[in-house]
């Protein structure tokens, strides 16, 4: 592995058993994206990286409490809570920052570490979701994002595509678009 080249971070986001392609909210193309996920992390070409995991809140709030009633029975199993046996041994090496809404940076501490990094690389599950609500977030913030699109998964192959012409239409001026592999020749 090489030395951290600067000092942009990459943000993993929710990659739980309950996104595997053969459970309830499947995200069929998330082993493709953790591979590319793995490939970066191990390239040593980002400076920084940090991993979230959805867990539901005991005091949920608004709609957060209609949202944890309905999925109890999910959020309530350890299994499908549990980051994916393929990123736990990332988690010795990288903190792991609990979340209980769709944006990471509600969350102080990945607020915080996201305000630091010269460039957010947004990674994880679900496109269409926390990854599109913490990318519109950061934009807002005025955080520099970089939207992976190999790392990133959603529920269907449309809604992925979907999120790259949302995320495509900010670009260059908010953010940029990019592989995985263009990251890592570029930067």
């Amino acid at each position: 592995m090489s030395e951290k080249k600067n000092n942009d971070l990459l943000l993993v986001i929710d990659m739980q058993n309950i996104y595997l392609p053969d459970e309830e909210w499947a995200c069929p193309s998330m082993p493709a994206a953790s591979k590319a996920i793995r490939t970066l992390i191990d390239s040593g070409k980002v400076g920084n990286v940090l991993f979230t995991q959805y867990l539901a809140p005991e005091n949920p709030e608004g709609r957060w409490k209609v949202y944890n009633e309905t999925y109890k029975d999910l959020n309530e199993d350890p299994y499908l809570c549990a980051v994916t046996d393929e990123f736990l041994p990332y988690l010795d090496r990288y903190p792991l920052e609990v979340k209980s809404t769709f944006s990471c940076l509600k969350q102080e501490k990945i607020l915080e570490a996201a305000k630091r990094a010269d460039h957010l690389l947004l990674a994880g599950v679900v496109a269409e979701c926390c990854v599109l609500f913490t990318m519109t977030e950061a934009i807002d913030l005025g955080i520099p994002v970089i939207y992976l699109t190999d790392c990133c998964s959603g529920q269907t192959p449309e809604k992925e595509e979907m999120i790259k012409v949302i995320a495509g239409n900010s670009d260059p001026v908010h953010l940029s678009v990019m592989t995985s592999k263009e990251y890592m020749e570029t930067h």
